[in-house]
């Protein structure tokens, strides 16, 4: 599909969430908890053909500006990766194509199954090169994907699921659109099979817009689930006097941190920063995070607002409580005010990249740590849901070395990674594809 052409669908499917347009007439802040809460020790951590895709293998490196210095820009964990500047040739290998319904995140349980999470409410099993017909779960009628951002998003298997057979769904519920977080368990009697009778609703947050809604769900390496919410939709977080975002009363904006091990809801780290769910807040829509396996360091890709989208890190030492700026910025670049915006604590992207050179709705990836592609080994891959472009990024000396390497020309509503640390590329049209290098 034409980039051009591309361009002109973002802004009517998932991930559009360039300029929101003001609805006047939803000014509240709602953001509410369900769920009992309480204090708790940390939990025991137990031959398809290459696509035809344009691949480029000459780039120029975009250096990020350090930042003021009133501001943080964290450090990452040392750990080997491709030589900067070196030459290197990404394309995309075909992995499943067709059968998929609006395709939006791809995860794995511990074994060599891909789980594909389709929007409308369904999540697929592909084992041995085949697309299982049956979904391991149908949730369609709990789900409401009515609007472009709405739906099911991401699924997160519990570290002990080989074990204890739990896992984790994000959606958006009808009829209501609140956002909730639910525990389902496998059916013992088939490991393809999810007990849809065997549910538990963990956490519901209220939405006052069908927008910006979060979605990610991510195990931690400290064993503790992680949580992306938005900052409630419409346009420049104006829910509340000072915005969802830097409210850290409120749970919209945010990413969350709870404990979700031998739990019948889930209870508060005792470490958590301000002794709430709240781990880090000033988010946007945190659309798609996570860990890199290796040094265990945070990669948060946040959705901008009119101009810029941006990439953080959060090193693998946090102990939470930063404030990541918005809607006091926007990327590098002061949001609310426009100029002379107090910049004191926050802590600024380590990339960023304008509608102008490079689409519309960041989708952040994974640091690539598998076996079959050396070459890649530690670069943090990322792209663009409208243009379909494809960076790379990296720690070069005392910069982050931004690289744009794939012109992919496919609406990437986001990144997987498999057991072996494989990296793919969700097209939310139908395919999915594995990154691959020369």
């Amino acid at each position: 599909m034409k980039t051009t052409l591309i361009r002109m669908l973002c802004l009517g499917l998932l991930l559009a969430a360039c300029a929101s347009p003001d609805n006047p007439a939803v000014r509240t802040q709602v953001s509410t908890r369900t769920a009992t809460a309480a204090e708790t020790t940390a939990p025991a951590t137990t031959a398809q053909p290459l696509a035809t895709i344009r691949s480029i293998s000459t780039h120029t490196p975009v250096e990020t500006p350090l930042p003021p210095t009133d501001t943080a820009r964290p450090q990452p964990t040392a750990t080997a990766s491709v030589q900067p500047g070196g030459e290197l040739t990404l394309a995309l290998k075909p992995v499943i194509e067709g059968g998929l319904v609006r395709p939006d995140y791809l995860t794995h349980a511990g074994d060599a199954r891909l789980f594909v999470i389709e929007q409308p409410g369904r999540i697929r099993i592909f084992q041995e090169g085949q697309l299982l017909e049956r979904p391991f779960l149908d949730i369609v009628e709990k789900v409401t994907s009515n609007g472009n951002e709405q739906g099911l998003f991401s699924v997160a298997f519990h570290p002990d699921y080989k074990n204890n057979g739990q896992f984790f769904v994000n959606y958006t519920r009808r009829p209501d659109g609140a956002t909730v977080i639910e525990r389902y368990t496998v059916a013992q009697e088939d490991a393809n099979r999810a007990d849809a009778q065997a549910s538990k609703v963990i956490l519901t947050i209220a939405q006052p817009e069908a927008n910006h809604n979060g979605g990610q769900l991510q195990f931690g390496p400290d064993g503790y689930l992680y949580v992306g919410t938005g900052d409630g939709g419409g346009g420049g977080d104006r829910h509340g006097a000072i915005g969802n975002g830097q409210d850290r009363n409120a749970l919209l904006g945010k990413i969350l941190r709870i404990n979700v091990t031998d739990q019948d809801t889930y209870t508060i780290p005792p470490d958590n920063p301000f002794g709430t769910e709240v781990w880090s807040y000033g988010w946007r829509n945190p659309w798609r995070f996570a860990f890199d396996r290796a040094t265990h360091d945070l990669y948060i890709a946040d959705v901008g607002q009119n101009i810029y989208e941006e990439v953080h890190f959060q090193p693998a030492s946090s102990i939470g409580g930063e404030n990541y700026g918005w809607r006091i910025m926007e990327g590098l670049h002061c949001f609310n005010p426009r100029e002379g915006c107090d910049q004191t604590g926050l802590v600024l992207p380590i990339a960023e990249y304008s509608h102008e050179e490079g689409g519309c709705s960041i989708t952040g990836g994974y640091v690539y740590r598998g076996a079959q592609y050396p070459a890649l080994n530690g670069l943090y891959f990322f792209g663009d849901y409208c243009t379909g472009y494809i960076w790379s990024l990296q720690r070069v000396g005392d910069q982050w070395q931004m690289d744009k390497r794939l012109e992919a020309g496919v609406l990437i509503s986001s990144f997987g990674e498999d057991f072996n640390g494989e990296v793919y590329v969700i097209d939310h049209g139908g395919t999915i594809y594995q990154l691959t290098a020369n």
